[in-house]
C-alpha cells in the first residue's frame, strides 16, 4: 500500500472496531468470546497491512492477555471494559504505530484497574511497553491535598512521560478520544469536567502535536458536552445556512477550478466547513451573532510543489479580490507544530468573505497527521524530520520548565500558557526567526533566545530604537537584547510575560535568590539568639541537630536556616529546643541585641514602602511569615497600633557601618509658583550628588505648589545636606519628609 493511499487522518473507520465499543454488551460466555476471535482477526487483518509477523503475534498477546485481565468488568455503559482498550488500539492503527505502542495501548489500564503490576508486564511485553504503560498510567495509588493538585500531578508525570517518548501521549490522546466518544453515560456534572479538561488541555497538544484531525474532533466532542444546548442550537442554524449558501459555495468552487485550469494548474479542490466550535469560538471573541459570521465556509487547493502554491495564489488573487491584512505566509515561516499553508481570506460573489488555502500534498499529510506522520507517511524524509525536531525541541522546553517548576499546579499553569499561543513572528539581529505568543514582550524574546539572557537583560531595542522591555512584540520587528552582567531578574516582569518558559524561569531565578538570603538571614537571628543566651552554636552536637531536621521534617540545616529568615519558625524557640536536645542548659538570658541590616540583603530584607528608611534612621524590624524581614522607621505611623498589640513579633534593629548601596526616599517640598522654580531644586539636588527617580505634584493652591521628590541618598547625612541646599533657594517655603 503506497503512502499517497494511506488515511491522513484518524477517521472512526480506521478503527477495526465501532466507535462507540468494540464488542457489544452483555452476552453468554460462548458468544463473548466468538465475537473476541472476530475481533482479532480484523485486528490481525488490519495490520497485515504494515507489521511484520512477528509483531503482528506480539500484538494478538497482548489482546489475549487485557481481555483476560479485564473479564468480568464493565463500563458504566454496560459494554464489557476490554471493548475501551481494543478500541484505542484500533485508532492507533490508523496512524500505523509500531507493535510496542498497539501493546501499550491494549494494556493501557490493566496496571491501573487489575491486580497485574507494571513488573509483570515488563516481564512479559519488554521495558519499552511496560514504560509507555507507566506512562499512561494515573497516579492513583498516592493520596493528595485536593482533586486539583492531583490532577496537575498525573498531567506533570505523563507530560514528563511524553518528553521521553511521543508514543505516551498519542496513546493518551486515543485514550481520551474514545472516552469522549461514549461520553453520554456518565453524569451530567462528570462529564462537563471531563470536557473542559479535553478543552483545555488534550485538544491543545493534539493541536501542537499537529494531529488536526484528532484536534478538530476533540474540540467538538468536548464543545458538545460542556455546552449541550449551545451546540443543539448552533448545529441547526450551521445546517439552515448550509441549505442557503449551497449555491454560492458551488458557484466559487466552480469559478477556481475553472481558473486554475486555464492557468494549466493541476490541483484538487474541496470546500470544506469551519466546525463548531470554531464558530462558537469566534462568536464569544468577537461578540457576533451567527448571521454576522460570514466565513462559514473555506477552500482548499493542494498542488503538486511549493513554487506552484504561489502560482495558485496569484491565480486567486486575479479571480477574487483579497482582503488587506489577511493573508498569511506559513509556508516561509511555519507554525510551532510544523503545520505549513498558504492563507489568504477573499472577497467572493455577493461580498462573502471566503478564506483559501493552498498547499502541496506532503504539506497536507503534516497538516492532517502531524507529528504522527512519522509512523504514518515513513517514506517522505525531510519533511518529518524537521516536524520531528521541532516536536523535539517544544517537548525539551516542557522538561526545562519542569525543572523551573517544583510545583505541579504551578507546571500545569505553565503547560497551559504555552498551548494557547496565538503567535507573532520576530527576528534576532542575526535574522533567525523567533515564534512567541500574541502579546510577548521583549522579556519573553530574552527568555526565548537563552535563560541567562533573560536573567541579564536590562533593556532593548526594537527596529534600531531604545524600547522598554514591557513592550509587546509585533510580527516582523527586529529585537535586540542589551544585558549587564550583574543584571538580575525583576519581580515586575511577571506582570506583563506571556511565555510559560520566561514566567517559570523568573520566578524559579526570584524563589531560588530569597531562599539563599533567606537562609543568611535565619543563620544571623540564630547566631543572635544562641548569644541571647550566653551560649553559641558550638555547644550544639550532630546529633542535636539530626533530631531538629526530624522534628521539623527538613532535609537540611538550610533549610531550617531559610525558614527563620522567611519567619516560618522563631530563632529563640529552635535554639532553646536545640540545646535541650543536647541536654545543654541555657545561660542566663540577656537584653537580645539588635540585627545589624546593611539594606542591600534582597529578598529577605524589605524595607517598608510606607516609611522609606534609610541608614541614620532608628528602624525596628518584624518577622512576616513568607515574606522575610521588613524593615520600618521606628516612628513609622503606620505601625504603632501594631507594636502595642503584637510586641514579640517585632525584633530591634541597626544599621551596619557600612551600607554600600543607594536608598529611595520622598521629601515635600512647598514653593512659590515662579518661572524656573523647579529648574532650581532640580539643579540644587543634582548638585549635591542625588538623582531625582520621581517627581509629582499636588493642585496650585494661592500662590504656592506642593511638589514631591523620590530620591536617591546614600543616608540620612546625604538627605540633610540636600535639603539644606534646597532651604537656599528663595522661593522654597516649607521642606520636610514625605511619609505614604
Amino acid at each position: 500500500m503506497s503512502a499517497a493511499a494511506l488515511p491522513a487522518s484518524v477517521p472512526a473507520a480506521a478503527s477495526p472496531v465501532p466507535p462507540s465499543h468494540a464488542v457489544p454488551g452483555p452476552q453468554t460466555p460462548e458468544a463473548y468470546q466468538a465475537e473476541l476471535a472476530l475481533q482479532l482477526e480484523k485486528l490481525r487483518e488490519l495490520l497485515g497491512t504494515y507489521l511484520k509477523p512477528e509483531d503482528i503475534d506480539r500484538v494478538a498477546d497482548a489482546f489475549l492477555f487485557s481481555a483476560d485481565a479485564h473479564k468480568g468488568q464493565f463500563r458504566i455503559s454496560g459494554a464489557p471494559y476490554f471493548s475501551h482498550p481494543l478500541a484505542v488500539a484500533g485508532i492507533l492503527t490508523g496512524w500505523h504505530l509500531d507493535a510496542q505502542a498497539l501493546c501499550a495501548a491494549l494494556l493501557h489500564d490493566v496496571a491501573e484497574d487489575t491486580d497485574i503490576t507494571l513488573a509483570t508486564l515488563n516481564e512479559r511485553f519488554g521495558k519499552v511497553t511496560a514504560e509507555l504503560v507507566d506512562g499512561v498510567s494515573k497516579l492513583d495509588k498516592i493520596e493528595f491535598q485536593s482533586v486539583k493538585v492531583a490532577q496537575a500531578e498525573n498531567f506533570r508525570k505523563m507530560l514528563l512521560a511524553m518528553a521521553r517518548d511521543v508514543r505516551v501521549i498519542l496513546i493518551k490522546l486515543a485514550d481520551r478520544l474514545h472516552n469522549m466518544r461514549t461520553l453520554e453515560t456518565l453524569r451530567p456534572d462528570k462529564r462537563r469536567r471531563i470536557a473542559r479538561e479535553t478543552l483545555d488541555i488534550y485538544a491543545p497538544i493534539a493541536n501542537r502535536l499537529g494531529l488536526n484531525t484528532l484536534y478538530r474532533e476533540l474540540q467538538e466532542l468536548g464543545f458538545k458536552h460542556l455546552y449541550p444546548l449551545r451546540y443543539r442550537v448552533l448545529s441547526k442554524a450551521v445546517k439552515a445556512a448550509r441549505g442557503n449558501r449551497r449555491e454560492v459555495v458551488g458557484k466559487i468552487l466552480n469559478n477556481i477550478k475553472a481558473r486554475l485550469a486555464e492557468a494549466k494548474i493541476e490541483a484538487e479542490v474541496m470546500g470544506r466547513e469551519k466546525h463548531l466550535y470554531g464558530i462558537y469560538r469566534k462568536m464569544r471573541g468577537k461578540s457576533l451573532s451567527f448571521s454576522e459570521v460570514l466565513d462559514i465556509y473555506g477552500f482548499r487547493v493542494i498542488v503538486k510543489d511549493v513554487p506552484t502554491c504561489y502560482l495558485t495564489l496569484g491565480v486567486l488573487h486575479g479571480l477574487y479580490k483579497p482582503v488587506p491584512g489577511k493573508f498569511k505566509d506559513y509556508i516561509a515561516i511555519p507554525k510551532g507544530n510544523g503545520y505549513k499553508s498558504l492563507h489568504s481570506t477573499l472577497i467572493g460573489p455577493y461580498g462573502t468573505p471566503v478564506e483559501a488555502q493552498i498547499r502541496t500534498t506532503e504539506m497536507h499529510h503534516i497538516a492532517e497527521a502531524g507529528v504522527a506522520s512519522h509512523w504514518l507517511y515513513k517514506d517522505s524524509g525531510s519533511a518529518f524530520s524537521e516536524l520531528q525536531q521541532m516536536t523535539h525541541n517544544w517537548l525539551q522546553s516542557l522538561l526545562e520548565l519542569q525543572s523551573a517548576s517544583g510545583d505541579p499546579a504551578e507546571f500545569l499553569e505553565h503547560v497551559k500558557i504555552d498551548l494557547f499561543p496565538s503567535e507573532v513572528f520576530v527576528f534576532t539581529p542575526a535574522g533567525k526567526i523567533l515564534s512567541l505568543p500574541r502579546g510577548a514582550t521583549a522579556v519573553d524574546f530574552a527568555y526565548a533566545v537563552h535563560t541567562d539572557i533573560g536573567n541579564r537583560c536590562v533593556a532593548c531595542r526594537i527596529n534600531q530604537e531604545l524600547t522598554p522591555l514591557r513592550a509587546e512584540l509585533k510580527s516582523g520587528d527586529q529585537v535586540e537584547i542589551i544585558v549587564a552582567a550583574h543584571a538580575n531578574p525583576n519581580p515586575a516582569w511577571l506582570s506583563y510575560v506571556k511565555t510559560a518558559r520566561a514566567r517559570s524561569q523568573i520566578r524559579y531565578f526570584l524563589k531560588t535568590m530569597q531562599q539563599g538570603e533567606s537562609a543568611r538571614l535565619g543563620e544571623r537571628l540564630v547566631q543572635q539568639a544562641f548569644a541571647d543566651l550566653n551560649t553559641s552554636v558550638d555547644a550544639v552536637s550532630e546529633a542535636s541537630w539530626e533530631k531538629m531536621l526530624r522534628e521539623c521534617g527538613a532535609k537540611t540545616r538550610e533549610e531550617v536556616m531559610t525558614d527563620v529568615g522567611l519567619g516560618k519558625r522563631l530563632a529563640p524557640v529552635l535554639v532553646r529546643r536545640l540545646l535541650l536536645f543536647g541536654d545543654t542548659q541555657p545561660g542566663e538570658a540577656r537584653a537580645a541585641g539588635p540585627v545589624s541590616i546593611r539594606g542591600s540583603e534582597g529578598m529577605a530584607v524589605e524595607l517598608a514602602r510606607c516609611c522609606r528608611p534609610i541608614p541614620g534612621d532608628p528602624v525596628i524590624g518584624l518577622i512576616k511569615k513568607g515574606q522575610g524581614l521588613i524593615v520600618h522607621a521606628f516612628d513609622c505611623p503606620h505601625i504603632a497600633k501594631s507594636r502595642s498589640q503584637e510586641a514579640g513579633k517585632w525584633l530591634d534593629v541597626e544599621w551596619a557601618p557600612e551600607s554600600g548601596r543607594i536608598f529611595d526616599t520622598r521629601i515635600r517640598v512647598v514653593a512659590q509658583n515662579a518661572p524656573g522654580v523647579l529648574a532650581k531644586i532640580a539643579g540644587s539636588i543634582a548638585e549635591a550628588d542625588s538623582n531625582i527617580l520621581n517627581v509629582s505634584m499636588d493642585e496650585e493652591r494661592d500662590t504656592c505648589t506642593t511638589l514631591y521628590f523620590t530620591l536617591q541618598v546614600a543616608d540620612r547625612v546625604h538627605l540633610a545636606n540636600i535639603m539644606r541646599a534646597l532651604r537656599h533657594i528663595p522661593e522654597v517655603v516649607r521642606i520636610s519628609r514625605a511619609r505614604e
